[in-house]
């Protein structure tokens, strides 16, 4: 979360949805993320659907990614996946539910539809 604050511009009406898990459920996260304007949204108990996006792409991640690795160290997994999601999953892949864009073109596009 830390990496995406530092990197992009919180715009207003920005909705954080997680499970229930309690690494984002401590009042330290849910603390931090409201000190920067960012709406707190959590699953309903025991509603798997949810969070079907997220479990979508974490099936992907680990598929694409993590299981074609075996990565030596921390470090080497946290640059391996960050090049991942930079190199492949936001500007190449491409993504159904944002009509077959990558999420990058598909947020340019809107934020260009969004100017006066």
């Amino acid at each position: 979360m830390e990496n995406a604050l530092a990197t992009r511009e919180v715009k207003p009406g920005l909705i954080h949805h997680s499970d229930r898990g309690v690494q984002y459920a401590c009042t330290a996260y849910v603390e931090r993320l409201q000190s920067v304007g960012i709406q707190v949204s959590m699953s309903a108990k025991g509603n798997a659907y949810d969070n079907a996006k997220a479990e979508s792409f974490f099936k992907t991640l680990k598929q694409e990614e993590v299981y074609l690795k075996a990565y030596q160290t921390f470090e080497e997994a946290h640059s391996n996946i960050g090049q991942f999601l930079d190199d492949v999953y936001n500007t190449k892949r491409l993504h159904s539910s944002l009509g077959y864009m990558p999420p990058a073109e598909f947020e340019a596009a809107y934020y260009q539809q969004m100017l006066p």
